[in-house]
C-alpha cells in the first residue's frame, strides 16, 4: 500500500528535491524578500516569515519552486514544514490550477508521513475536487484509498483503489492498493491478477512478492508461492548487501 511510512514508500510528485552539494532552500531573495544565506534551512519558520509576515502577495511567488522546498523538507524528514510549504503553495497558486492540485496531493503524503491520516483525507479530497482525471489523478486517488483504510473506512478504500486504476490503467502503485484490498475481502483470485498487473508494470519489490506469495497460498498454489518467497528474500538480501557496502 502506498502510504505505509515504513516499507513502502508514498508516491509523491517529482521535484527538484535536495543537491548532493545542497546547503539551502533555493528562496531567490529577489522573488521572496529573503536571503537564504541567512536562514537555517531546517527552520519550520522560514516559510511563515517569508510568506505571512512580510505579506508577499501571490504575483510574487513561484509556486513550483515553493512545491519543490516542500519536496525538499520531505527528503529530511521534516514533514511538519513540508505540510506548510505546500498548503502556502497550494494557496499561492492559481484558483483550482494544476499546481494547486500538485500541492494539494503532496500535502496529504506529508500528512500520511505523519499518520494525521484525516487530514490527508481531506487534501486528497481537495486535489481531487480540483480535477478527478489529471496527471495527478490517479496518484490523489490510490494515496486516497490508502488514508481511507487506514481510517477505518475501509469500504470507500476500494472504491477509490478501483477508480485509481480506471484513471492511468499503468500506474503499478493503484493496482497494488486495489490487490491488497481484494485481498483482504477475500477475493483472491481477483487481488492475484491485480499483484501480477503491478508486476508487469515494474513494481518488482519485496513486499508485493509476499502479497503476492499469500494470495498464492490462499489458493493452494504452493509451489509458485514459495517461489515469490524466494524471490522476495533475494531482494531483501541484495538491499541489506547494498546497505552494508554503503558503510
Amino acid at each position: 500500500m502506498t502510504d505505509d511510512a515504513d516499507d513502502r514508500s508514498h508516491a509523491f510528485s517529482e521535484g527538484q528535491g535536495v543537491d548532493e552539494d545542497y546547503e539551502e532552500f533555493t528562496l531567490d531573495p529577489t522573488d521572496l524578500g529573503v536571503d537564504p544565506d541567512q536562514v537555517d534551512p531546517v527552520d519550520s519558520r522560514v516559510l511563515t516569515d517569508v510568506l505571512d509576515k512580510h505579506n508577499v502577495s501571490a504575483e510574487q511567488v513561484d509556486v513550483p519552486e515553493l512545491i519543490d522546498v516542500g519536496l525538499s523538507y520531505m527528503e529530511i524528514n521534516r514533514f511538519e514544514e513540508a505540510t506548510a510549504a505546500f498548503e502556502r503553495a497550494a494557496r499561492f497558486a492559481d484558483e483550482d490550477s494544476i499546481e494547486a492540485q500538485e500541492a494539494w496531493v503532496n500535502k496529504g503524503v506529508a500528512h500520511g508521513q505523519l499518520e494525521e491520516f484525516d487530514q490527508a483525507i481531506g487534501a486528497y479530497e481537495e486535489a481531487l475536487r480540483i480535477d478527478e482525471d489529471s496527471e495527478h489523478a490517479a496518484t490523489a486517488e490510490t494515496n486516497l484509498a490508502y488514508a481511507l483504510w487506514e481510517f477505518g473506512r475501509t469500504e470507500e478504500a476500494l472504491e477509490h483503489a478501483e477508480r485509481a486504476v480506471e484513471i492511468d490503467p499503468r500506474f503499478p502503485q493503484a493496482w497494488y492498493n486495489r490487490g491488497f484490498f481484494l485481498s483482504e475481502r477475500g477475493l483472491t483470485e481477483d487481488a492475484l491478477n491485480a499483484f501480477d498487473n503491478a508486476i508487469r508494470l515494474g513494481m518488482r519489490n519485496a513486499e508485493i512478492l509476499e502479497e503476492k506469495a499469500r494470495a498464492l497460498e490462499e489458493l493452494g498454489r504452493e509451489e509458485e508461492a514459495q517461489e515469490a518467497i524466494e524471490q522476495a528474500e533475494e531482494i531483501r538480501a541484495e538491499a541489506e548487501e547494498e546497505l552494508t557496502e554503503e558503510f
